[in-house]
């Protein structure tokens, strides 16, 4: 196994805790077995890598970071290595893109029933459904998602600052006067600029931004013809029709599907339309917006479609509809501090008993006003006044 001790070592030391993503105190890494799920480039593989150096700390022979696609799993297989390891005193193996091995599940499975005393992490695609592999695995392990950076995060990557997530209760409750204690410290605009344009994902950082919408499309790219391939059995004809559903999505977001419309233009059938909205948005590439009060099915029709991200907008259109990135924004930072968003019958969205309308910074309440509660995000202003509150700052969410 020396290959992959030097393939461990060499990426240990490059590894550097100039920032660590939210998850890493997030996690409860005591479990024995635990998922890290996400989309390509959101820093699974650092956030794993930072908590062997600077926070798990054990002694070299008992750690072990490997990656599925390593050549040693041309000869080798998951349960015989984690034997190996386990044998030479071994209790702590990391798994990255878990997905890229034939068997996952099933040796999964079968590591954490033979090794009780062995912990093991693993990443994998945000697509891929742990709970329905060959094993079942949903009494064995723990799955955390981890989301593009939030704008909080980006904020304070970029202006060296530390400052915390806002609890939702305390956002709806006092939303200016947290906003004030912020533009106190740094002026927010400029950046949130930035954020929709390029800061979604972290390897913003190691990028000049001509390069960025290369990236981008390298990412979609990936993720449609290599990841949903690893995952759905997808082939090459398949990836290409899925790749025009979503190039047809990016071209009218906030998109109203005409189900039966695109089951034409992509010559299939309306239940795989219905399919790939559910796997695209397993794979973080759209956010799919139900009405509020429908329950979720895999065939039930969205309301809206939005793309995942400011960030996909950009790299897919030149110039995206200024409305659309808004709505865009707030629904991603929403989802990904696990709140439940619906579609109200006023307004944009529906959180907690709050409705929401999304607009620029003379936006008015005249679509919600009639609720009980309701809030106006504005864009394009540091602090708001009563019900009117910055839409930056639901970037503080998570």
């Amino acid at each position: 196994m020396d290959s992959l001790y030097i393939f461990h070592d060499n990426l240990i030391k490059q590894i550097d805790d100039a920032f660590f993503r939210f998850l890493i105190h997030t996690i409860n890494w005591e479990q024995r077995m635990l998922a890290i799920k996400g989309p390509r480039g959101t820093g699974k593989t650092t956030l794993m890598l930072q908590y062997i150096r600077y926070h798990l700390k054990q002694p070299r022979e008992k750690v072990l970071y490997v990656t599925a696609d390593h050549y040693w799993f041309y000869t080798h297989n998951l349960v015989e290595t984690a034997d190996e390891f386990y044998k030479n005193g071994g209790r702590f193996l990391f798994i990255d893109e878990v997905h890229k091995y034939p068997n996952w599940s099933r040796e999964l499975k079968n590591i954490y029933d033979g090794y009780p005393d062995l912990r093991v992490v693993f990443s994998s695609s945000s697509a891929l459904d742990i709970y329905r592999g060959e094993a079942d695995l949903s009494r064995r392990v723990i799955s955390y998602d981890l989301p593009g950076l939030s704008f909080r995060e980006f904020l304070n990557l970029e202006a060296n600052l530390e400052i915390s997530a806002i609890p939702w209760n305390d956002l709806i409750s006092r939303p200016n006067e947290l906003a004030r204690d912020i533009v106190n410290d740094i002026q927010p605009l400029p950046f949130f600029k930035q954020y929709l344009r390029h800061g979604y994902f972290p390897y913003f950082k190691e990028s000049i931004p001509e390069e960025l919408p290369v990236r981008l499309n390298q990412t979609i790219n990936t993720v449609m013809e290599t990841d949903l391939a690893f995952i759905q059995g997808y082939s090459h004809g398949t990836a290409f029709k899925i790749k025009k559903l979503l190039g047809v999505l990016a071209e009218s977001v906030p998109f109203k599907p005409n189900i039966s419309a695109l089951a034409r233009k992509l010559d299939v059938s309306r239940e795989t339309v219905y399919a790939w909205f559910v796997h695209l948005e397993k794979a973080r590439m759209l956010n799919l917006l139900l009405s509020k009060g429908k329950g979720i099915s895999t065939l039930q029709k969205p309301e809206k479609v939005y793309l995942e991200n400011t960030n996909l907008a950009f790299a897919m259109k030149t110039h995206p509809d200024l409305g659309a990135i808004r709505e865009t924004f707030l629904l991603n930072q929403l989802i990904n501090a696990k709140q439940s968003v619906t579609l109200p019958s006023s307004g944009d969205f529906y959180v907690s008993d709050m409705y929401i309308e999304v607009g620029g910074k003379n936006k008015k309440a005249s679509q919600v006003k009639t609720e009980a509660a309701f809030l106006v995000a504005a864009d394009d202003i540091e602090i708001g006044f009563g019900t009117k509150v910055p839409l930056w700052l639901f970037g503080f969410l998570y």
